[in-house]
């Protein structure tokens, strides 16, 4: 993407959170009980903040992952998928095991989630290093990473380095359900400490809010899926896209959003590249890159 578009620099984006083994079910036709349904399965990485770090690196900027995982096959090996990819991996090793998600997919894209976060979530602060965080212009947080102590402190410590080195903090609400059970008023008094320069969203997910996005950070984007986006109150529509797998394509959307909010584009273009990238995302299987 910078090559392609004459950005002036390379910039760096960071995430902290989890990284976790994604396994996607999508069947062919209904769910049959008590019997073989013909399905496409795929099994490999996942996790929001890996996610948005995969994104990254495939649109050409540096991208960096704070994250901890089991000290077992399945870290090690989806350590190695990320890396490979172009990602810097910093993983905090653990005796729990490394999280798995199992997401099935419906006919109309519609996704069903059983997760087990595993090791991420032990993620503590004494655990992070300051040269993790030197140079980089904008750190991600999924808000899983702070729905749950010990990472929530991590995630704040994380989130003052960077302010530190003068960085930016973006902040995605994640999921209803994590924002039903942490509290919507408990949340927006963390958005009003941690002050995001930018706020992503589901339309549920801003519904369950007590206020407006909007006087939570300076620049907000409301995912629309098919329908696009809303970016400062704009509504900024997406190229057609053939719905294969859904998983993942906010993550696609943050990603390149954030890359050109760093890379000068104003709010508005930079939701209308977001869009575009998702709505690739969404026409293959997986939550990352192919």
């Amino acid at each position: 993407m910078r090559k392609s578009r004459g950005y002036p620099r390379e910039v760096l984006l960071a995430a902290i959170g989890d990284l976790v083994l994604d396994i996607t079910i999508a069947p062919h036709g209904d769910l049959r009980t008590n019997d073989d349904t013909p399905a496409s399965i795929r099994v490999g990485g996942g996790g929001q903040a890996a996610n948005f770090c995969a994104w990254v690196a495939s649109l050409g900027e540096r991208s960096r992952l704070v994250t901890r995982i089991g000290d077992d096959d399945a870290g090690r090996r989806l350590e190695a998928e990320l890396q490979s990819g172009g990602v810097e991996v910093h993983a905090v090793r653990a005796a729990e095991p490394t999280g798995a998600i199992a997401v099935l997919i419906g006919p109309g894209g519609e996704r069903t989630m059983a997760t087990q976060r595993g090791a991420s979530v032990g993620l503590r602060r004494d655990d992070l290093r300051p040269e993790w965080f030197v140079g980089v212009d904008l750190i991600h947080v999924p808000a899983y990473s702070l729905f749950r102590e010990p990472l929530a402190t991590a995630a704040r410590t994380a989130i003052e380095m960077v302010r530190f080195g003068r960085g930016r903090v973006s902040v995605d609400l994640s999921s209803v359900a994590g924002l039903v059970d942490y509290g919507p008023a408990r949340m927006m008094s963390e958005l009003a400490r941690i002050k995001p320069d930018i706020l992503f969203a589901t339309a549920a997910e801003a519904d369950a809010m007590p206020v407006a996005l909007d006087s939570l950070a300076p620049v907000t984007a409301v995912k629309l899926g098919a329908a696009g986006c809303i970016v400062c109150g704009r509504r900024i529509a997406s190229p057609a896209a053939e719905v294969v797998d859904p998983t993942g394509a906010g993550d696609a959307f943050a990603a390149a959003f954030g890359i050109a909010i760093l890379s000068g584009e104003g709010p508005q273009r930079a939701g209308e590249h977001a869009v575009r990238v998702a709505a690739a995302a969404v026409a293959k299987v997986g939550a990352r890159p192919a």
